[in-house]
């Protein structure tokens, strides 16, 4: 911590200036009341992230998968933190990079739940509207969404993508449950083996016409003698 004009503005690290901006991966721009005015923030420099995490569709609804590590730079200091968390009756979200971005969209989606609770009028945003909000909230028209049958973020674009698009890819619609699980467990099996940032410890969540599951965090066997 850096005391030097204390009076002016607080600089920890001299990563964040409250006299100035904080940055989250340049993507989010909030502002919120601090106390005289709003500021807005962003954080340039990210110090505790989460790696890959991946979702696909199958025959019965949509997986997600995502490890339970939060990395404090390179170090793997947190390692129960939950990236997937529900919103609603049938969505859920998992999030990758900034865990702090992570936090303040549920934090958002619980007040926004709230209100639609309250409201009781019947109607739940569903997985589009959701979709259309985090659009919104995250790239304010500065960027772009898309949709897939398959998506990986990260690391996970380049080891555990092709797994997904060679095992799900044009059969989205055969694909059983135990054969999703299994190519969950597979992928994450890979991300542990050649992802220095991921952890043998992970959740996943299952999301249905009958709504939504997220598994305990469990881990997969691994063979290193090979």
């Amino acid at each position: 911590m850096n005391f030097n004009n204390f009076n002016n503005f607080i600089n920890f690290d001299n990563n964040i200036n409250f006299d100035n901006n904080i940055n989250f991966n340049n993507n989010i721009n909030f502002r919120e009341n601090v106390g005289v005015g709003n500021v807005t923030k962003q954080t340039t420099q990210p110090i505790v992230t989460g790696t890959s995490i991946i979702g696909f569709k199958y025959r019965d609804g949509v997986m997600l998968a995502a490890d339970n590590l939060a990395s404090y730079g390179s170090l793997a200091r947190f390692k129960s933190v939950e990236r997937i968390f529900p919103v609603g009756e049938f969505t859920c979200i998992a999030g990758s990079g900034d865990i702090s971005d992570l936090q303040y969209v549920k934090h958002l989606f619980e007040s926004l739940m709230i209100k639609e609770y309250y409201i009781n009028d019947g109607h739940v945003l569903a997985a589009p509207h959701i979709h259309e909000y985090l659009h919104q909230v995250l790239y304010d028209l500065k960027g772009t969404t898309y949709k897939s049958s398959s998506i990986a973020t990260g690391l996970g674009r380049q080891l555990m993508l092709p797994l997904l698009r060679k095992s799900i890819d044009g059969r989205e619609d055969e694909v059983t449950e135990e054969e999703a699980i299994e190519i969950v467990d597979n992928c994450m099996r890979v991300s542990y083996y050649r992802d220095a940032r991921s952890l043998n410890k992970f959740q996943r969540a299952k999301i249905t016409a009958k709504g939504f599951e997220i598994t305990a965090p469990y881990s997969v066997d691994t063979v290193w003698n090979e």
